[in-house]
This record gives structure tokens, sequence and C-alpha cells, in this order.
């Protein structure tokens, strides 16, 4: 692989038409009749719905918190529905990482090189520095947590901090610093940054900040966060990302997409799992189209 993620995400979103992400967090409490509430019922739903909305998507999402509940079998389950992907698809690990040099590295290679994740979510709380031999990989990409869709975001993220000179910034939101700081973090082109659509506000400001970076955003749909100010501020709007297909930006949507095959043939579609999820992803997709 020697082709950098912006190129590889530019190209699958030309190709699909979409910036859709699907997310994979598969609950075992909550899959269909029909699937075991264990690590074979969890793999059959996931492989389920891939086959259904990859083609609908520029990006899939697993969260690896869901297939490391059941230990080893968990995460070879996981793996085994990476491998089954197609190339062009982009596969995100979403596993907040984040620590000291050396322990960055050992995840480098378990998500990059072990589950062969395109990107990875990363914490941005120990510095530049402990995040390094994540950011380092021109042919990967790591999305740095900024102003996250869930409701308690603000406890922290919203903490105003004192005017930094050597940025030129002033008294400001943490995001905002986050933002500032990872603007010019890594060799370049291999970062971006997580903004919730739940704080479109948030969005529009950070994207001020950080014009160039790529964005990854979750909250859309089950979380309440609309569509148009995500498609309205989410793309970049200087730098490369800004010159490819669909200006960086990615939105997750995880319970939209899979939580149809929950759906009941009552209420007027198919009594299908499969087909009610690729229902769910073509409509997602049409929703959140590749704007020129």
């Amino acid at each position: 692989m020697t082709a950098g993620f912006l190129d590889r995400l530019g190209a699958r979103s030309q190709a699909t038409g979409t910036v859709l992400c699907v997310g994979l967090d598969p609950d075992p409490a909550a899959l269909p009749s029909g699937f075991a509430a264990d690590v074979r019922g969890l793999e059959r739903f996931c492989a389920l719905v891939l086959e259904a909305a990859v083609p609908h998507a520029a990006a899939v999402k697993p969260n690896l918190a869901f297939f490391e509940a059941f230990g080893a079998p968990g995460m070879a389950a996981l793996e085994r529905l990476r491998a089954a992907l197609p190339d062009e698809i982009l596969v995100i690990a979403d596993a907040k990482r984040g620590d000291i040099g050396s322990t960055a590295a050992r995840q480098a290679a378990a998500l990059f090189d072990r589950l062969g994740a395109d990107a990875v979510t990363v914490s941005p709380y120990l510095g530049e520095e402990a995040i390094a031999p994540l950011l380092e990989r021109t042919d990967r990409f790591a999305y740095v947590l900024c102003r996250t869709s869930n409701p308690g975001a603000g406890e922290l993220q919203d903490l105003v901090v004192s005017e930094d000179a050597s940025l030129d910034a002033p008294a400001e939101a943490l995001h905002l610093r986050v933002a500032r700081r990872v603007a010019i973090w890594g060799p370049g082109e291999t970062v971006g940054l997580v903004v919730g659509a739940t704080a479109p506000a948030e969005l529009a400001a950070i994207r001020a900040i950080a014009p160039s970076l790529a964005f990854l955003v979750p909250g859309v749909g089950a979380q309440g966060g609309a569509i148009a100010p995500v498609l309205a501020d989410g793309p970049a709007s200087a730098g490369p990302a800004a010159g490819r297909p669909g200006g960086g930006l990615l939105v997750n949507v995880s319970r939209g997409v899979a939580g149809a095959a929950m759906a009941g043939a009552g209420s007027g579609g198919s009594s299908d799992p499969f087909e009610r999820v690729e229902a769910a992803a073509r409509d997602w997709a049409t929703r959140l189209p590749v704007l020129s």
C-alpha cells in the first residue's frame, strides 16, 4: 500500500458519490432474530451488514470494543471481517488509542499491520509525541478526538485554556486548541479530526481554525445531529484535502444503517434484514453526497 489515505478516500468517495461511513457497533443484546448473542452470531450479523452496506459507502468504522469484549475470538472475528472487505473500501479502527511512544508503536503494529486498518481514532491527551507512531505512516491516517458527539463532551472539551503566543492563539475552548495543535502535527496528510454533528456551531468554529484537516463526523441519525451543517462545514476548505472529492469528509452512521435489520416487515419494508440494511445504506448515501 503506497497511496496516501486521503488519495484513496477521495477515489472511493468519487466512485460511490457519497461521504457515508458505516459504523459497526454490534451489540450482542440487540441482534435481529436468528442471530445468536455470541461471537458467532455477532460475526454473521456484521458480515450481513457489510455485504449489504459496503457498495454504498466510502468507509466502514468498526468499534473495537464490541469485538474486544469477546476476547481473542472476537478479535479473530474482526480480522476475518476485515480480510473479506474489498481493497477499495477504507477501514477506520475506532479504537481511541493514544499512549506513550513505545506503546503507540505497538498500537500501530496491531491496528495497521495486524488488523489492516487504514485509519484509527486517537486521543490527543498525551500530546503529539505520544501518538507520533500513529501519524508517521504516510499510507495510514489518524483521526484525533476534538469535539465529540456525546452529551457530556463539553465537560472537558469546552473548558477555556489560556492564550498561547507560540500558536498566536487567544484564550479559547480546549477543543479549538486541539484543532490548532493537530493542524501542525505529523508529516502532513496523515491526521484529521473527529468532530460531532451534534455541535454544529463548534464544528464551524473548528473548520475556521483548521481549514485543511479532514473531518470524521459522528452524531447524525440516532444522536440527532443535522446533516446540512455537516455538509456545509465538514469538507476541507483549503489544502490537499480540499482538492479531492468529498473534501476529506466522512460522516459516520451506525444505528441508522445496521439498526435497519431490526425493523419489522410490518413497517412497509422488506422482511429480509439484508434488504433492509441495503436500503438504509443506499438512503444514507444519497443523503450524504459528495458535493462539488
